[in-house]
Protein backbone atom coordinates (compact mmCIF):
# COMPACT_ATOMS: atom_id res chain seq x y z
CA UNK A 1 0.00 0.00 0.00
CA UNK A 2 2.54 2.11 0.78
CA UNK A 3 4.54 1.63 -2.26
CA UNK A 4 1.54 2.34 -4.13
CA UNK A 5 1.03 5.86 -2.31
CA UNK A 6 4.97 6.82 -2.95
CA UNK A 7 4.45 5.73 -6.64
CA UNK A 8 1.18 7.80 -7.58
CA UNK A 9 2.90 11.11 -5.12
CA UNK A 10 6.07 10.54 -7.86
CA UNK A 11 3.60 10.40 -10.88
CA UNK A 12 2.24 13.59 -10.12
CA UNK A 13 5.23 15.85 -8.98
CA UNK A 14 6.52 14.75 -12.46
CA UNK A 15 3.62 15.55 -14.40
CA UNK A 16 3.46 19.26 -12.33
CA UNK A 17 6.92 19.06 -13.56
CA UNK A 18 6.53 18.56 -16.95
CA UNK A 19 3.66 21.01 -16.70
CA UNK A 20 5.98 23.91 -15.24
CA UNK A 21 8.45 23.02 -18.52
CA UNK A 22 5.71 23.32 -21.12
CA UNK A 23 3.92 26.58 -19.77
CA UNK A 24 7.34 28.20 -19.29
CA UNK A 25 8.49 27.59 -23.03
CA UNK A 26 5.14 28.37 -23.85
CA UNK A 27 5.57 31.77 -22.04
CA UNK A 28 9.58 32.11 -23.56
CA UNK A 29 8.19 31.76 -26.70
CA UNK A 30 5.34 33.74 -26.69
CA UNK A 31 7.76 36.80 -25.22
CA UNK A 32 10.02 36.01 -28.24
CA UNK A 33 7.65 36.00 -30.67
CA UNK A 34 6.18 39.93 -29.14
CA UNK A 35 9.57 41.13 -29.21
CA UNK A 36 11.01 39.77 -32.82
CA UNK A 37 6.96 41.60 -33.84
CA UNK A 38 8.16 44.56 -32.19
CA UNK A 39 11.17 44.89 -33.84
CA UNK A 40 10.18 44.36 -37.60
CA UNK A 41 7.27 46.77 -36.63
CA UNK A 42 9.86 49.39 -35.69
CA UNK A 43 12.34 48.75 -38.77
CA UNK A 44 8.94 48.88 -40.63
CA UNK A 45 7.76 51.81 -39.32
CA UNK A 46 11.09 53.78 -39.94
CA UNK A 47 11.42 52.03 -43.48
CA UNK A 48 7.79 54.06 -43.84
CA UNK A 49 8.86 57.25 -42.55
CA UNK A 50 12.03 57.32 -45.00
CA UNK A 51 9.94 55.85 -47.83
CA UNK A 52 7.12 58.81 -47.38
CA UNK A 53 9.77 61.86 -46.86
CA UNK A 54 11.04 60.39 -50.59
CA UNK A 55 8.08 60.20 -52.24
CA UNK A 56 6.67 63.56 -51.29
CA UNK A 57 9.78 66.07 -50.77
CA UNK A 58 12.12 64.44 -53.16
CA UNK A 59 9.95 62.63 -56.00
CA UNK A 60 6.89 64.89 -55.50
CA UNK A 61 4.57 62.18 -56.00
CA UNK A 62 1.28 63.53 -55.13
CA UNK A 63 -1.00 59.99 -55.11
CA UNK A 64 1.73 58.63 -52.47
CA UNK A 65 1.03 61.24 -50.21
CA UNK A 66 -3.01 60.52 -50.87
CA UNK A 67 -3.18 57.38 -50.61
CA UNK A 68 -1.28 57.16 -47.29
CA UNK A 69 -2.99 60.12 -45.41
CA UNK A 70 -5.58 58.81 -42.65
CA UNK A 71 -9.07 59.31 -42.39
CA UNK A 72 -8.08 62.47 -39.98
CA UNK A 73 -5.48 63.86 -42.08
CA UNK A 74 -7.66 63.66 -44.90
CA UNK A 75 -10.05 65.45 -43.20
CA UNK A 76 -7.23 67.98 -42.24
CA UNK A 77 -6.07 68.32 -45.66
CA UNK A 78 -8.97 68.37 -48.48
CA UNK A 79 -7.59 67.63 -52.29
CA UNK A 80 -7.42 71.33 -52.60
CA UNK A 81 -4.81 71.71 -49.40
CA UNK A 82 -2.94 68.65 -50.96
CA UNK A 83 -2.49 70.12 -54.42
CA UNK A 84 -1.35 73.14 -52.60
CA UNK A 85 1.06 72.00 -50.17
CA UNK A 86 2.92 69.56 -53.17
CA UNK A 87 2.88 72.64 -54.79
CA UNK A 88 4.87 74.34 -52.18
CA UNK A 89 7.59 71.78 -51.67
CA UNK A 90 7.66 71.81 -56.04
CA UNK A 91 8.53 75.22 -56.18
CA UNK A 92 11.49 74.88 -54.12
CA UNK A 93 13.58 72.35 -57.01
CA UNK A 94 15.01 69.10 -56.38
CA UNK A 95 17.10 68.77 -53.35
CA UNK A 96 20.88 69.22 -53.42
CA UNK A 97 21.56 66.63 -50.81
CA UNK A 98 20.71 63.27 -49.37
CA UNK A 99 17.34 63.90 -47.29
CA UNK A 100 18.47 62.70 -43.32
CA UNK A 101 15.59 61.32 -41.32
CA UNK A 102 15.83 61.45 -37.71
CA UNK A 103 13.04 59.86 -35.46
CA UNK A 104 11.98 56.61 -33.81
CA UNK A 105 9.15 54.26 -33.31
CA UNK A 106 7.31 53.54 -30.28
CA UNK A 107 4.45 51.63 -28.98
CA UNK A 108 1.53 52.90 -26.84
CA UNK A 109 1.78 49.68 -24.90
CA UNK A 110 4.77 47.56 -24.57
CA UNK A 111 4.46 45.70 -27.85
CA UNK A 112 1.44 47.04 -29.76
CA UNK A 113 -0.15 50.34 -31.29
CA UNK A 114 3.24 51.79 -32.45
CA UNK A 115 3.18 54.94 -34.11
CA UNK A 116 6.35 57.59 -34.92
CA UNK A 117 7.87 60.91 -35.48
CA UNK A 118 10.09 62.07 -37.40
CA UNK A 119 12.04 65.12 -38.67
CA UNK A 120 14.03 66.04 -41.83
CA UNK A 121 15.79 68.93 -43.07
CA UNK A 122 15.69 69.03 -46.80
CA UNK A 123 18.50 71.54 -48.91
CA UNK A 124 17.48 73.34 -51.71
CA UNK A 125 19.27 75.07 -54.21
CA UNK A 126 18.75 78.75 -52.46
CA UNK A 127 17.42 77.63 -48.88
CA UNK A 128 16.03 74.64 -46.85
CA UNK A 129 13.04 73.79 -45.71
CA UNK A 130 12.18 71.75 -41.99
CA UNK A 131 9.59 68.66 -42.71
CA UNK A 132 7.98 66.33 -39.72
CA UNK A 133 5.87 63.78 -40.18
CA UNK A 134 3.94 61.47 -37.52
CA UNK A 135 2.84 58.06 -38.60
CA UNK A 136 1.32 55.33 -37.08
CA UNK A 137 -0.23 51.65 -37.83
CA UNK A 138 -3.21 51.07 -36.39
CA UNK A 139 -4.70 48.13 -38.75
CA UNK A 140 -3.02 46.59 -42.25
CA UNK A 141 -0.37 49.58 -43.03
CA UNK A 142 1.12 52.59 -42.08
CA UNK A 143 0.04 55.89 -42.44
CA UNK A 144 0.69 59.32 -42.00
CA UNK A 145 -1.45 61.67 -39.53
CA UNK A 146 0.35 64.62 -39.47
CA UNK A 147 2.70 66.35 -41.77
CA UNK A 148 4.35 69.52 -41.75
CA UNK A 149 6.64 71.42 -44.21
CA UNK A 150 8.28 74.67 -43.38
CA UNK A 151 10.72 76.52 -45.91
CA UNK A 152 13.00 78.75 -44.30
CA UNK A 153 12.95 82.81 -45.97
CA UNK A 154 15.37 83.14 -49.23
CA UNK A 155 18.41 83.72 -48.02
CA UNK A 156 19.75 87.24 -50.08
CA UNK A 157 22.58 86.40 -52.45
CA UNK A 158 26.11 87.35 -49.98
CA UNK A 159 26.74 91.43 -50.95
CA UNK A 160 29.97 92.08 -52.03
CA UNK A 161 32.05 93.20 -49.06
CA UNK A 162 32.53 97.36 -48.88
CA UNK A 163 35.49 98.87 -49.10
CA UNK A 164 37.39 99.19 -45.73
CA UNK A 165 36.95 102.76 -44.07
CA UNK A 166 39.80 104.86 -44.18
CA UNK A 167 41.91 105.09 -40.95
CA UNK A 168 40.89 107.89 -38.68
CA UNK A 169 43.90 110.50 -38.65
CA UNK A 170 46.33 110.02 -36.63
CA UNK A 171 45.81 111.79 -32.86
CA UNK A 172 48.76 113.78 -31.62
CA UNK A 173 50.72 111.90 -28.84
CA UNK A 174 49.88 112.83 -25.36
CA UNK A 175 52.76 115.11 -23.65
CA UNK A 176 54.80 113.55 -21.25
CA UNK A 177 53.46 115.15 -17.60
CA UNK A 178 55.28 118.08 -16.97
CA UNK A 179 56.97 118.81 -13.50
CA UNK A 180 54.56 121.11 -11.28
CA UNK A 181 55.46 124.83 -11.63
CA UNK A 182 56.93 126.16 -8.74
CA UNK A 183 54.32 128.18 -6.37
CA UNK A 184 55.06 131.91 -5.20
CA UNK A 185 55.17 132.31 -1.98
CA UNK A 186 51.89 134.01 -0.75
CA UNK A 187 52.46 137.68 -0.93
CA UNK A 188 52.31 138.96 3.32
CA UNK A 189 50.44 141.89 4.76
CA UNK A 190 52.98 144.07 5.94
CA UNK A 191 56.54 143.71 5.36
CA UNK A 192 58.66 144.12 8.07
CA UNK A 193 61.26 146.71 8.41
CA UNK A 194 58.61 149.28 5.99
CA UNK A 195 58.53 152.84 7.07
CA UNK A 196 55.19 154.54 7.41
Amino acid sequence: MKQFKLNSKRKSSGQVVVLLIIVLALLGGAWWWLNSNKENAAKEGTGFAKEAFQKIAVQHDANFFNSRLSPQARMNFPASAQQEFMNEIVRLGAPVRPVDVQGKIEFNSQFFEPHGSFHARIYYPARYADMDLTISHPVGRWQIDEIAFIPQREQPAPAPPAAAPPPPPAAPAPESPAAPAPQAPPASTGAPGAGG
